[in-house]
């Protein structure tokens, strides 16, 4: 249980005195003058947020909408018929030119060529992941390649390796700022089979720590002979991805996190040269352009539509289009001076907090500035005699404030693990029975192996005064102390 003392002695973060910590960030940070037009938007276009009193910090998990999103979208929907577009008829043929137009649009929003690029509408960037690791041609001899630093969907695709015989290889992280090792990044690299089929995967921004990892990687490793698949869910939302400049061969997105609205849409950006490398498993409708149970044989429509099972999200696809011209309209790079701004300073004050005995508050897991980093910042919180706070309980305690953080591993289970220590002969016997195992019984097992951490990410509506108030509330965890 926990023990809290009577009253907050610092006060360093009263809310009385955030005009003057405005003022003394806007000296440290001139930068973020340059975005006041965010303030503005977030007084229009996100008005509920301040009228509920809400501090959202977890555009990591989803980005939020603006309300002109949803009064363009409702006006298209409410001025038009639309179809099903499997057909040719009038409805169709509308909902069809929608549907194409949003592709060629999230091409052009990614500065990627018509002549290079494919884009496949997926329901989000786990739908485009399990596509690439469904189809891609693995077998004995092969090789995935990919950094401990993965979202669970990328983990995942080395049960599609395993199981046909390819070698599955994982590089390490190195705390404490949770970067790749390259020496053995390089190695792995440079170990590619010639003629093999190599699949290398990585983020461009890890949703646990934020770390960026470069873009560079992705030529390096082509030039050795791999196929590169770059998870962009976490980046995309703040950060200029021009395709026209790296070239990955998969680039999986979610909508969603770019700009909240509508859910349930993603899209797998695929070089042509690499997705004729793909075989899929199976047939759907929509994927084929004919189909005989007599013949028992089937012949896949060439293109995107030969990957999109059943009925694409067709009346969500064409608010993807508006949600781009929106985030076009203020400018990615706009956003990303926002986020670093206030991400720099929210670390800053983090870990210079401390316990009256002089310890931190809290442990950041990731890069302590804004050097290839992006707007996540993962702690945990301790008490003054070094014991962890138990990061959902402070979830619950933020959520009393009426701030939205995120508790847990973040489907980030590598960077959890190194961040947090835990090695493979901790972890090793949990899963030796797992199939034997009850729910119950493997809960049981795992107990104490589950500890996660606290995340606060930073998005295009992020004000001063959402950090400054998370700061606040962090604030109140000095002196606490756990109790047995």
């Amino acid at each position: 249980m926990y023990a809290v003392r009577a009253a907050n002695t610092t006060g360093r973060y009263d809310l009385h005195h955030m005009d003057e910590a405005l003022a003394a960030f806007r000296r440290d940070y001139p930068a973020f003058d340059s975005t006041r037009r965010l303030d503005d938007l977030r007084a229009f276009e996100y008005a509920r947020l301040d009228r509920l009193g809400h501090v959202y910090l977890d555009y990591t998990g989803g980005g939020l909408y603006a309300e002109s999103q949803l009064r363009d979208h409702l006006a298209l929907l409410s001025n038009s018929v639309f179809g099903n577009p499997h057909s040719k008829n009038l409805t169709s043929l509308a909902m069809t030119e929608q549907v194409e137009h949003a592709r060629a649009y999230v091409l052009q929003y990614f500065n990627a060529s018509p002549d290079e690029y494919l884009v496949i509408f997926t329901p989000n960037s786990t739908g485009a992941l399990k596509l690439v690791g469904e189809a891609y041609p693995f077998g004995p001899g092969d090789t995935y390649l990919l950094t401990f630093d993965n979202h669970n969907s990328v983990n995942g695709i080395r049960e599609y390796a395993r199981s046909r015989g390819a070698a599955v290889t994982y590089i390490p992280v190195l705390p404490p700022d949770l970067r790749a090792d390259e020496a053995a990044l390089f190695r792995g690299l440079d170990a590619a089979t010639p003629g093999k089929n190599n699949l290398f995967a990585y983020p461009a921004q890890s949703n646990f720590s934020g770390v960026q990892h470069p873009l560079e990687w992705i030529a390096e490793a082509q030039a050795r002979g791999w196929d590169v698949l770059l998870d962009a869910a976490s980046f995309a939302p703040s950060n200029r991805l021009d395709l026209s400049r790296w070239h990955p061969d998969f680039v999986d997105i979610s909508f969603y996190k770019i700009f909240g609205y509508p859910t349930g849409s993603g899209c797998l950006l695929a070089r042509k040269a690499a997705i004729e490398k793909l075989r899929r498993p199976w047939y759907a409708g929509g994927t084929i352009t004919f189909s005989s149970v007599v013949a028992f044989d089937h012949y896949l429509t060439p293109g995107p539509a030969s990957f999109e099972d059943g009925t694409v999200n067709y009346l969500s696809l064409p608010a993807v289009e508006i949600g781009l011209k929106y985030i076009e309209s203020i400018g990615i790079d706009l956003i990303h001076t926002r986020v670093m701004c206030l991400t720099g300073w929210l670390i800053d004050q983090l870990i210079h907090l401390r316990h009256s005995n002089g310890r931190p508050v809290i442990r950041l897991y990731g890069p302590p500035n804004t050097d290839r980093r992006g707007g996540t910042v993962q702690v945990n919180f301790f008490d003054p005699d070094g014991n962890l706070l138990d990061c959902n309980r402070i979830e619950a305690l933020a959520n009393e404030r009426g701030i939205s953080l995120r508790a847990g591993c973040h489907c980030n289970p590598g960077a959890r693990e190194v961040a947090l220590g835990f090695t493979k002969d901790d972890l090793a016997p949990c899963f030796a029975n797992k199939d034997r195992l009850t729910l119950e019984q493997f809960l049981h097992v795992i107990d104490g192996k589950t500890t996660g951490a606290l995340r606060a990410s930073i998005g295009l509506a992020t004000t001063f005064a959402d950090v400054y108030r998370y700061m606040a509330f962090a604030e109140t965890f000095v002196d606490w102390r756990v109790m047995d």
